[in-house]
């Protein structure tokens, strides 16, 4: 248990940025759950809108520190291609 006061502060800061971070995290999964539902499905207009509203929000990720850049950007990568694929 922390004994400061600067060490409790750091608890209390690090708790809501923790909090934070779990929110942002469980949205970006939520909109590519969406994406990958509707790569499922078949329906490739559904796809296509399900990723332009999944894409601001997995870069968004990256830039707050919730994700690595790489990592969103490997997200986004490999959702197009399978979007794209879904028409074939």
């Amino acid at each position: 248990m922390a004994n400061t006061t600067s060490a409790k502060k750091a608890v209390r800061k690090i708790a809501r940025r923790t909090a934070v971070n779990k929110s942002r995290r469980s949205r970006v999964r939520n909109f590519v759950r969406k994406v990958e539902e509707a790569i499922a499905s078949g329906d490739k207009a559904a796809a296509e809108t399900a990723f332009r509203a999944a894409q601001p929000e997995l870069m968004r990720a990256a830039t707050k520190g919730v994700l690595h850049r790489n990592t969103a950007s490997r997200k986004v990568s490999r959702l197009a291609q399978r979007v794209k694929a879904v028409g074939a």
